[in-house]
Order: C-alpha cells, then structure tokens, then sequence
C-alpha cells in the first residue's frame, strides 16, 4: 500500500505541471494584449483553444488508455505538451500563440485518462477517493503556482522566459517518469468488460459534470483578471489572490470529501452536494463589492468543488466497470472541457453577470437533477 501511494505522489507532481502549464496563461493577460495585440474576446480563446481542443482528445486518449501502457503514455503526453509550451514562448502573433495553446490542448489530454485508469488499478478498495482526490488536488496547487509565476515572469523576466523554464523542467521530469513507473501492459482490459457506460446513473454525471465546470473554468480562467480590473492589483497580486485561496480551499474540501466518500460509500451525494453548494458561492465572487467579500465567496466555492472532485470520478468507476476507467474519465472530462470553453469564451465576449447566471443556473440544476436521480447502485461503490 505504501508503494500505491508513493506512486500517486508521482503522478501528483505531473499533474501539478500539467495545471501549471495551462494555467500561467490567464495571469499574463495584460502582458499578451500589450505584446501580441490581443482583444479582450481573443483573451476569452486562449482557453477555449486549449479547452476545447483538449477535450474533443479526451475519448481517444481514453479508450487508448484502457489498451496501452499506461506509465509510456503519461510519459508521453509530459514531454509532449512541454514541447508545446516551449513552442508558445517563441510565439509571434495571435494566431500563432492560440496554435500552440490547441497543440498543448491535444498533448495534454493524454495524461489524465491514463492517469485515473493507473491509480484506480491499484486503490481498488475503500481508498480510491482519496488517491484519486489527492491526484486531482494537484490541480489546484498547479492552479495556484501557475497563477502566481505567470504573474510574477510576466512582471519580472518575462512571461516567454517562464514558459521556457516550464518547459525545461517538464521534459526532465517526463524522463523521470519513464523510468520510474512501473509498465502496465497488463492493464485493467484483462480484468473484464463489466459494467454498462450509458446507463442513466452516468449520463446525469455527465450532465452534471458538464453544468459544474462551465463555473469552474470561468473562474479559473477570468478570476485573476477580474480583480485586477476591479480592484487595481498588479499581475503578480491579481494572479496570486486569484488563485491561492480558490485553489486552498478546494484542497480542504477535496481532504473532507475523500474522507467521507471511503468512509461512508455515499460519493455521488457527496459530489451532487459540492454542486448544490458551488452556485450561490460562484455568483458573489464577482458579484462582491469588496475584494474580501470576493474572496470569501470564492473559498465558499472551492469547499464545494472539492467535493466533487474527490467523490465524481471514483462514482462513475464504480459505474462502468474496471476495463473502463479510462474512458470514462476521458467523456466526463470532454463534457466539462466543452462547458469550460463556453464559460470562458462567454465571459470574455459579455464581461457582465448574465453569462455568469446563466451558467450558475445551469450548474445547479443539474446538481439537482443528479441528486434526484439517485438510482440503485449509484451512491455507493463496492469496497474490496
């Protein structure tokens, strides 16, 4: 047991470099509009981009991970969407940096579903939510370093000097990562192709999923900007205020949910409370007239995301079975990738609270639709 969790440890700090490297970009706003001559809705595709392009790979990424060697292909996307980002620092124009960003899109969408597939082969039983947990609390403090240094190289070096760092450091951990995980040619397809993926339990997750991170992203991806613009903070403030208490308090959320979701097998409720929670919270982070209100609402909302993300992906596996893993996480991901990309791309076409509304609304019901529809076998997974 020691070594399984050793090796989640691992994949922690690959997928820390993964938000890392997707994040920076939205802290270095002012920086690209000031050098590339980007407009305010061209800001709003420098996510979508990646989002979009990023989950349209995620099914094939999923289904190859359900038949490869997993530790080759986590490896792989590494080195490859550090390449990526090496290539936006030499970007020369909008439709040049916007590329690059789909090109990091396409290569990350590789780790996640091989990822999710290799720690849920060795935590079968009772501590599956929080080795998955931990692993996706690693996205929030990739968020959070991400918002901070793309801020900071943006004021300080220069952001084309921080995207080059990022980059020397993914390959050399991409390096460490082939040689360290174990192979997985024996992969979860032997263990047999139980389990149905449409059944109604896992259409509402992907439902739900989908409403959930319209928001998510939004904040993610506009949160920096938006209390910089409104509150008159530098990039380095703005990026790291944006960020670190958003992403903190989703760690504490993700510690409590996983917790409870091993102890008690209730992790679709758990992760159907995290979406009834998140809306009210998501609507006064920028909505508050004070920076603490905002910031306030935006721990509100990181409590509740963490729920989800330590209790949804460990449901759904119990869901469609063990030689499905991968691509399961790889739809729920696209379904939220989409979302995500419309939410951001909204947002920075509107600028005002009735995009925000409409995606709040749209996350909530779907939160109660999914906690309505608790059918049998859905809220608590096996244990073994």
């Amino acid at each position: 047991m020691t070594r399984a969790w050793a090796l989640v440890g691992l994949l922690w700090v690959a997928f820390c470099l993964n938000y890392i490297d997707r994040q920076v970009a939205f802290s270095i706003f002012p920086a690209l509009r000031r050098e590339l001559g980007f407009t305010a809705a061209e800001l709003g595709w420098v996510g979508t981009v990646f989002l979009w392009s990023y989950s349209l790979a995620l099914p094939f990424a999923g289904k190859l991970a359900d038949r490869t060697d997993k530790r080759r292909m986590i490896a792989a996307s590494l080195l490859l969407w550090s390449l990526a980002i090496w290539g936006s620092a030499s970007a020369a124009s909008v439709g040049s940096f916007l590329a690059w960003r789909a090109i990091m899109g396409l290569t990350e969408a590789l780790y996640f579903p091989a990822a999710a597939g290799f720690i849920a082969s060795i935590h079968t039983g009772p501590t599956r939510s929080r080795a998955l947990g931990l692993h996706q609390s690693a996205q929030l403090f990739g968020g959070a370093l991400g918002g901070w240094y793309g801020g900071w190289s943006a004021d300080g070096p220069g952001w084309r000097y921080g995207f080059t760092t990022l980059a020397v450091a993914g390959i050399l951990y991409a390096l460490v990562l082939g040689f360290v995980l174990p192979k997985t040619e024996r992969t979860d397809r032997e263990v047999g192709q139980s389990g149905t993926m449409w059944t109604p339990a896992f259409c509402w997750m992907v439902a739900a999923f989908f409403g959930y991170c319209g928001v998510l992203w939004m904040l993610y991806a506009w949160l920096p900007s938006h209390l910089g613009e409104r509150f008159g903070l530098s990039m380095t403030e703005a990026g790291w205020r944006g960020t670190v208490f958003l992403q903190g308090s989703s760690f504490a959320g993700i510690l409590i949910g996983g917790f409870y979701g091993d102890r008690t097998g209730r992790r679709l409720e758990l992760a159907s409370l995290g979406m009834l929670l998140s809306p009210v919270f998501g609507y006064f982070v920028f909505a508050a007239p004070t920076i603490s209100g905002s910031i306030a609402a935006a721990i509100g909302f990181g409590l509740g995301a963490g729920l989800v993300m330590s209790n949804l992906f460990a449901a759904a596996f119990a869901l469609v079975g063990p030689g499905r893993h991968g691509w399961a996480a790889g739809l729920l991901n696209m379904a939220g990738g989409i979302s995500g990309g419309v939410g951001m791309l909204l947002a920075g076409y509107s600028k005002d609270s009735a995009a925000y509304v409409g995606l709040l609304t749209l996350l909530a019901a779907a939160g109660l639709l999914i906690q309505a529809r608790r059918l049998p076998g859905a809220a608590a997974p096996p244990r073994s």
